[in-house]
């Protein structure tokens, strides 16, 4: 799955680039959850901003390249969901050679942690609220059928109210 690199980003510090055109429905990056936290690990504030994902099962990874670098957009064109065990970034929409690989880290997000948004993007919310639940109710609608489904099984009756 050599579709990706890393380089520096208009929208914050690295990104993840793609290195050949990528259609809707792809998959791009497969992602390694193998580096769980364990309560003696130490972490620094910006690993636990920038590079930690708690997942459903009560695990937060830290995660690592290229993953750690895929930059939030209000925008996206990329989630990510679980395929035989894996969870793996997957397009959302067609990507040219060239663009940013990005995901809105609301999508299976329930946490709150509001940081200054920087994506520039036509739909930009102004900040990163990594919590699915405070989207606009039109966007909870567009996004579900990227929800994982560990997300989907955890908040199963907040998203029968959604519907």
């Amino acid at each position: 799955m050599d579709k990706t690199e890393v380089r520096s980003s208009d929208i914050q510090g690295k990104g993840v680039f793609a290195t050949v055109d990528i259609l809707k429905g792809d998959s791009i990056l497969k992602m390694d959850d193998t580096h769980v936290i364990t309560d003696g690990t130490k972490l620094t504030e910006y690993q636990k901003e920038y590079e930690c994902d708690w997942l459903g099962d009560g695990k937060t990874i830290l995660m690592q390249a290229p993953e750690k670098h895929i930059n939030h957009s209000c925008s996206p064109n990329t989630y990510a969901k679980t395929i035989n065990g894996v969870r793996t970034v997957v397009a959302m929409k067609d990507i040219k050679s060239g663009e940013e690989i990005t995901y809105d880290y609301a999508i299976n997000g329930y946490y709150d942690s509001d940081t200054p948004c920087c994506c520039r993007s036509i739909n930009c919310r102004g900040t990163i609220s990594p919590n699915f639940f405070k989207l606009p109710k039109e966007r909870q609608l567009q996004y579900l059928p990227y929800l994982d489904d560990w997300f989907t099984a955890k908040f199963k009756e907040k998203i029968e109210e959604i519907k």
